[in-house]
């Protein structure tokens, strides 16, 4: 059974039918935001049923918009760890420190969860070509959901990514055509390509599936920690999906009664080299305004403008969290220190929380009465070239 109701525009508020296929919302350009019967679904599920379930992120099928369990796309994506840190926390003197590893989603980072839900639902609407710009997790973990459902599937990447996102698509079968420039570059390719061959555009928050896979983090967060929410969430940001996602997915669950009304200070990390959204945050800015020669070693984080600015930045307002730059030096170090202390080789974006952590625990932002969980978005195996 599923409860999905209407798309609703998260700006102008306008309404959409969800049996017909959108991107941007037509009238403000902005994203569109899934909707649902959340009074019938607490009729119809609650955290014990869920507890019983297969451990991956369609265990939130009720609220998720796929309606036929056929079209349910599935490689593994989701419920993935979430584990105190205890040696890095004897290292940093702080006893509640806590990951959340999604570097064991399929294609090693928690792009799957996204794309996972995004190709699930374009195969029931029947779209016949996905298309979408990347500087590399979100490309392949697409190329292998189409792989899968069976749909062609076209990625444009900056040309200066790191060969081993290239190879992964290409070999789950996407067509692939590097672009001089960055992620927005490729965008602006990917675009012409998209009316001169009738693809549908995967890019980030300008379609409104794939932020429903990610907010599935917000309900495993939740789950994983007996229903009750962290006091701080520190999360690497380039187009900030992940964190709008499980924004709106703290509202739904206390809509639902499953958890109260406290919220997680949000912390969105970007690298000096490339950092919109901490600018637009500290300028008390609502939208964020490009970033000129975008330069960082964490690709994931080379996002010179995000299309759902404004939301990140409310979540952060509302949440009275904050937005910090770390500097690349500073995030190759944190590699080593959770691959010492903890046994995890992450990316470059995924280690970023931990540099942003000491940074707000030195200022006294963070106490040492929070519980913090930091955010390892994918694993370090496609960045070697960094080490070499």
């Amino acid at each position: 059974m599923n409860f999905l109701t209407h798309l609703e525009c998260s700006r102008c508020g306008k309404e959409f039918d969800i049996d017909k296929v959108w991107n941007l919302c037509p009238e403000c350009e902005k994203p569109l935001f899934a909707r649902y019967d959340l009074k019938a679904v607490s009729r119809a599920v609650n955290p014990e049923i869920i507890f019983k379930r297969m451990p991956n992120l369609w265990r939130y099928s009720e609220l998720l918009p796929v309606r036929s369990a056929k079209n349910r796309l599935s490689l593994g994506e989701g419920f993935t760890p979430l584990f105190k840190a205890t040696n890095l926390g004897k290292i940093l003197n702080f006893d509640n420190l806590f990951i959340k590893d999604e570097s064991l989603n399929p294609t090693s980072s928690f792009k799957a969860r996204g794309l996972g839900v995004a190709v699930s639902r374009a195969r029931e609407l029947g779209i016949t070509a996905l298309s979408i710009p990347s500087a590399g997790n979100a490309a392949g973990a697409m190329s292998a959901y189409a792989a899968k459902a069976k749909i062609p599937a076209f990625v444009f990447m900056p040309r200066d990514v790191p060969k081993p996102f290239i190879v992964e698509c290409q070999l789950l079968g996407a067509q692939v055509t590097l672009v001089d420039g960055l992620i927005s570059d490729a965008g602006k390719f990917a675009k012409k390509e998209l009316i001169k061959h009738n693809r549908f555009d995967m890019s980030t928050l300008k379609e409104p599936y794939r932020l429903e896979g990610k907010k599935t983090m917000g309900y495993e967060i939740a789950e994983q920690l007996g229903w009750e929410l962290p006091d701080v969430i520190i999360y690497p940001t380039g187009g900030g999906t992940g964190l709008i996602g499980m924004w709106k997915a703290f509202d739904e669950m206390e809509k639902l009664g499953w958890i109260s009304n406290k919220r997680p200070r949000m912390v969105c990390v970007q690298s000096k080299g490339c950092a919109p959204i901490v600018r637009a945050f500290r300028n008390g800015s609502e939208f964020a305004q490009p970033w000129d020669n975008a330069q960082t070693i964490a690709d994931g984080l080379r996002v010179p403008a995000a299309v759902g600015d404004f939301l990140i930045l409310q979540a952060l307002r509302e949440s009275n969290g904050i937005a910090i730059d770390v500097c690349d030096k500073e995030i190759l170090k944190s590699v080593e220190i959770i691959g010492h202390a903890e046994g995890l080789f992450l990316s470059p974006e995924a280690a970023a929380p931990l540099t942003a952590f000491q940074q707000l625990q030195e200022s006294g932002w963070i106490n040492d009465k929070d519980k913090v969980l930091l955010f390892a978005t994918g694993g370090g195996l496609k960045y070697t070239h960094l080490w070499s």
